[in-house]
């Protein structure tokens, strides 16, 4: 018996980097071959873009836009796309959110606001806007480490309840909250960060949203398949056998953006440079990447 809600997102979901030529141009082409690459042997049924491995705040609208077209026209129905639409400002999030709709979008994925640090009210108001605002199904994105603000758990119960807000990426790192929510609703909730896909899988959790299935995707759907089948101790060794990369890539000081286009151009796939004010990793890092990745077996 499987835990996984119905969901529109996917499973294994892959948050995309955003691939850029060498001067720093959008990289339509790159983009359409590393989601085709992804999809076809990557293990991901799901691509997040627009986020924040995607870089989404230093692109431009019309580069989301462009960016969500290509995609879906490379990936077509063997994937659901996700376009991250999150914004300081409501009223720039609607419209994010209505031109990823018109770009073929599968979904959006919603930040809570930044900076402004919103009262918990606020919060809900500005997502239950966002999904009344196309015909999309909605993921919020609780990562209260970048945005200041947390989506309190109260606060997703009360969300739940909007019939277009249908999943969670969750980077709060509560497990208790999160459990209590799985619980109590239908969301689908997404593992947002690598070293909790299977604890959370294991509380109910549709799946994940990973920045380390850029270049890893296979050994991370293969965790989550092998605990689906009932076998524990399988997915267990799959899990740690990732997890030296997973703390390369994620906790070692370097955002996960600069470290999978490290990886990834080292792999001579598409990437390309992080924008500023991110910075290339040191060639140091990129070898430890490497030989992380290496002893995969991938």
């Amino acid at each position: 018996m499987t835990l996984t809600p119905t969901s529109p997102f996917g499973r294994t979901v892959c948050a995309m980097v955003t691939p850029f030529t060498q001067d720093g141009e959008l990289d339509l082409d790159g983009a359409q071959a590393l989601a085709d690459r992804l999809v076809r042997d990557g293990g991901c049924d799901g691509l997040v873009l627009n986020g924040t491995t995607g870089e989404s705040p230093t692109t431009s609208d019309a580069e989301k836009s462009a960016l969500v077209r290509a995609v879906a026209e490379a990936v077509g129905d063997r994937a659901r796309i996700t376009a991250g639409v999150g914004s300081a400002d409501t009223r720039h999030t609607v419209e994010l959110a209505r031109a990823a709709e018109a770009a073929g979008a599968h979904g959006v994925l919603v930040v809570t606001p930044y900076y402004s640090r919103p009262p918990q009210e606020d919060v809900a108001e500005h997502f239950l806007t966002v999904a009344g605002a196309t015909g999309l199904p909605v993921m919020l994105y609780d990562i209260p480490g970048r945005t200041g603000t947390r989506i309190e758990p109260v606060t997703m119960l009360r969300l739940a309840e909007h019939p277009r807000i249908a999943g969670v990426k969750d980077c709060a790192y509560d497990l208790l909250g999160s459990s209590k929510v799985i619980a109590a609703t239908d969301l689908a909730y997404y593992s947002g960060c690598e070293e909790l896909n299977l604890p959370l899988r294991a509380l109910g959790a549709a799946g994940y949203v990973s920045t380390v299935a850029n270049v890893a995707g296979p050994v991370l759907a293969a965790a989550l398949d092998a605990f689906d089948r009932g076998a524990p101790a399988e997915a267990t060794r799959l899990h740690q056998q990732v997890l030296p990369l997973i703390e390369l890539m994620m906790a070692s000081g370097l955002p996960g953006t600069v470290t999978a286009k490290a990886l990834l151009h080292a792999l001579g796939l598409p990437a390309g440079p992080a924008r500023a004010p991110l910075r290339p990793a040191a060639p140091e890092r990129t070898e430890a990447l490497l030989k992380a990745y290496g002893e995969l077996g991938l």
